[in-house]
């Protein structure tokens, strides 16, 4: 037998009549390398010398700015594989769409379904359709119970379009931080007269309706879900695995993570592959929505240095098989939001105009429509599509300049600053905008020799600014420097010149932090007055890259997945660097009433010279709202170097809202007053609950600076969290509790060897103490999970990956405390120990649990 060619096509095989029923069988697969894998240049380039550009294929096996060259251009089988049994009629791409009336309080359900009659008789068939919801645990409520008729001519193929389900309020399915994502469970089985069953059909289906125009005010591309505004705060993602080692752990991992961060939107860049089920499966789970984009690059097909494929792949049918049938496979998933042509580009014009017209809109789903579906028209769901929008490229239509010019970017470091300014992006939605991205050092100790542990050379320039020069090493994994000398001085430097790789990565993270925190807060300060949208580039590397990533191949989160966390928040506080105004963001559609920001400054010294409270606040909905300037850098003598704390609460019960937390130094100066800061030790408490079930962990640690006492007018100091909607990871009341190891502890010795403790059990909670005589901020706190050894041998990873966190790279002042939760998973026989960081607990890591 010879497979049909299309990497993006799913291939079936019928094996019955050539099975072995009695005996085992072998399958024998003889593999090919790409047709065109194409030759590297000397000098790299986006996508090599652009031939793979000519294969319906994976476009950045050749190498690009963030990625060395895969050698094998992934040669081989790369997709699940298996065998699947029916009887003489099967279901085939069954396509599941509602539509909305009556302000969404009446939903239809609509289902076509292709059936298949593989014998040489006559099919009757009982076609049956079941909806159900999960009440609780594996309780299902079935909504609704359709059964129809249906007859299949001897080996015909036909369409089936079932009577539609009519639902009163269903439970909508609504993006991250907007509501909760609610999902039916659809099943559609075939039953054959003299037969049984024959096939069945499961999937889950989320009630919501997408829709996207240009906004007239800003440019950009508006889009809104059930009838609500988005403002879309999201990544762009190449794949999971650059190998295409593909799971559905990991899948689960990554989504995650993107929904830790509180973004809405993940793109899927043209120059990777449609990713399977399981991705779109957890983006339906967390309310990541989804812009899917087909397998068209500038580099690669047109714009490319030297010009590439202007007319794209070789085989323009082959790529409008893949491309229809990744539309029959992702269809259903409910966080799809878009289909877009190519990345920086547009397929070839037979390709373009064959996508407009398969992706049409269906009339119900056209902009603002809200009409009951006509007796003439075509019921949606026998569309391929007609749910989602077709754009021909990332920067054509709302996207960019929206003609397809080179306005997406820029990639590199940038003043912080500058982000909030008139003249730093010009248009609407920005689908690329990317910065650095250096991981943890025991990331480059896992991944690199020690050659690659060597710190670039700080190359100081004639004109007062430094070049990073980087080892060959880091330049292989494409590292990005933390300066562009001539706009941006070095942001490393600006807290001292680092000694050694755990001083390089520590600095880094500070400017992570920073640095994604005020490119999002830039964006939002402009929320709809000037902005629909912003994708960062990129959110993740599939290789052990060093740019463009919050969190590493290891899946180690970086502090920029926490500064991104923060500044996403669906309602926050933030501080406009440019103007240093205060500014509260209501990305909701709820009004927010009677509630406070609390502002407080606080030196180096453990001093807080500044407090003020701006109380009795309304927030509207869907709006960004100017609250008061800080006076601190205008007031007399101010502290070159200074941290201040942003909360919004609710005044009736004094809940946190938002919590933001900022290090600033003066116009023109440097943080390098922080580097003898680093020799204070700040006392803490640490009070931690742990339990688990099997191998699963959940964690929560209460940490308290212990410098001074709360300050009596400060009424947040315990950061009691307003509780947000959303489905946690564990059953709390399934979870065991641990039991107290303090004898193995004491052998392993560790707490001897790094402070002294007191541990006391109260209700399975363990209190730990930090000593400390100083008072002060305690600063750039930072907890992870290891495996307890006592054999570690030196320069061991031990981490166990990934972890989520609550929070991470915090910090406390004095008499503030704050809970941090984390969950886990660890490989069998394995004992978790949690050790603590910071900035000034740098000579030990301090081990808490």
């Amino acid at each position: 037998m010879v497979l049909p060619k299309g990497m993006f096509r799913r291939h079936s095989l019928e094996v019955t009549d050539i099975l072995n029923p009695d005996g085992e069988n072998l399958l024998a697969v003889l593999v090919h390398p790409p047709d065109h894998p194409g030759r590297i240049p000397p000098e790299g380039g986006q996508g090599g010398d652009h031939e793979i550009g000519k294969d319906v294929a994976t476009q950045y096996v050749e190498g690009w700015d963030w990625i060395a060259p895969v050698r094998d251009r992934n040669t081989g089988i790369w997709d699940e594989v298996s065998i699947s049994v029916t009887g003489p009629v099967k279901i085939i791409d069954p396509h599941l769409v509602s539509s909305f009336f009556d302000q969404y309080t009446r939903a239809y359900l609509h289902a076509t379904t292709e059936l298949e009659n593989r014998s040489a008789w006559v099919a009757d068939c009982s076609l049956n359709i079941q909806v159900a919801t999960e009440l609780e645990g594996s309780v299902c409520l079935i909504e609704h119970l359709q059964t129809q008729h249906v007859s299949v001519p001897p080996g015909a193929r036909i369409q089936y379009t079932f009577p539609k389900l009519s639902f009163y309020k269903p439970n909508l399915w609504w993006p991250n931080g907007l509501g909760k994502q609610s999902l039916y469970k659809v099943s559609i089985t075939v039953d054959v007269k003299g037969y049984g069953e024959s096939d069945t059909w499961g999937h889950l289906f989320g009630f919501r309706k997408i829709e996207s125009h240009i906004d007239s005010a800003t440019g950009g591309r508006l889009f809104k879900v059930n009838g609500q505004p988005i403002f879309i705060r999201g990544g762009n993602w190449i794949l999971s695995d650059c190998l295409l080692r593909l799971s559905k752990e990991r899948y689960k991992t990554d989504i995650k993570f993107h929904a830790d961060m509180n973004l809405n939107m993940i793109r899927c860049w043209g120059g990777g592959l449609a990713e399977r089920p399981e991705f779109y499966h957890y983006c339906d789970v967390y309310g990541l929505l989804v812009w899917q984009e087909f397998w068209i690059t500038g580099d690669v097909d047109g714009r490319g240095i030297p010009i590439s494929n202007p007319d794209g792949p070789l085989d323009h049918d082959l790529f409008m098989l893949c491309a229809r049938d990744t539309v029959k496979l992702l269809r259903n998933y409910p966080s799809l939001a878009l289909w877009v042509g190519g990345n920086e580009q547009v397929p070839p014009d037979d390709i373009n105009t064959a996508l407009k017209n398969d992706l049409k809109l269906h009339p119900l789903f056209e902009s603002h429509s809200e009409n009951a579906l006509s007796i003439e028209e075509e019921d949606p769901s026998q569309y391929l599509d007609g749910t989602r929008v077709y754009i021909q490229g990332s920067m054509w239509d709302g996207f960019a300049n929206g003609k397809g010019d080179f306005t997406d970017g820029p990639y590199e470091i940038q003043n912080p600053e500058d982000f909030f300014k008139d003249n730093f992006y010009n248009y609407g939605f920005n689908p690329e905008v990317g910065s650095v991205g250096m991981p943890v050092a025991a990331m480059i100790r896992a991944t690199m020799p020690p050659k690659g542990w060597q710190i670039p050379l700080f190359k100081k320039l004639t004109n007062g600014y430094t070049e990073e020069v980087p080892n060959p090493i880091w330049e292989y994994h494409k590292y990005i420097p933390y300066s562009k000398p001539g706009k941006v001085h070095d942001q490393i430097e600006l807290y001292g010149i680092p000694k050694d790789l755990d001083d390089f990565c520590l600095k880094a993270q500070l400017v992570n932090y920073v640095q994604y925190r005020a490119l999002l807060e830039g964006w939002t300060s402009r929320m709809w007055s000037k902005y629909t949208g912003v994708l960062i580039w990129k959110t993740q590397n599939p290789w052990s890259g060093l740019r463009g990533q919050f969190y590493d191949y290891l899946l180690d989160q970086t502090a920029g997945f926490y500064g991104c966390r923060c500044a996403a928040e669906p309602i926050h506080v933030q501080l406009n660097l440019a103007t240093y105004f205060i500014e509260v963001v209501n990305t909701t559609s709820e009004e927010l009433s009677n509630v406070a920001v609390e502002a407080s400054v606080w030196d180096l010294e453990g001093a807080c010279p500044s407090y003020n409270v701006f109380d009795k606040l309304s927030l509207p909905p869907k709006k960004v709202m100017s609250i008061s300037e800080l006076n601190h850098p205008k007031s007399e003598n101010p502290k070159p170097v200074y941290f201040l704390l942003l909360k919004l609460y609710n005044m009736s019960n004094n809940s946190i809202i938002s919590r933001n937390f900022y290090w600033l130094y003066l116009p023109g100066g440097d943080y390098k007053l922080l580097e003898p800061y680093r020799n204070k030790r700040i006392p803490l408490q640490i009070t931690s609950k742990t339990s688990h079930k099997d191998s699963s962990y959940e964690i929560e640690m209460n940490v308290q600076n212990k410098s001074e006492k709360p300050d009596p007018k400060i009424l947040t100091y315990k950061n009691k969290f307003a509780n947000r909607r959303e489905d946690g990871e564990f059953d709390m009341s399934s979870l065991e509790p641990i039991h107290d190891k303090t004898e193995e502890k004491q052998k392993a010795g560790l707490f001897q060897r790094l402070y002294r403790q007191f541990p006391r059990e109260t209700d399975g909670s363990k209190i730990t103490e930090i000593k400390g005589s100083d008072v002060g901020v305690a600063f750039f706190l930072k907890f992870s999970v290891h495996a307890l050894k006592t054999d570690n041998k030196g320069g061991e990873d031990t981490r166990i990956l990934p972890v989520h966190y609550s929070d991470n790279y915090f910090s406390l002042v004095p008499g503030e405390e704050m809970s941090i939760k984390m969950s886990f998973e660890v490989p069998q026989g394995v004992t978790p120990r949690v050790t603590l960081e910071g900035w000034n607990y740098q000579s030990e890591v301090h081990t808490v649990i």
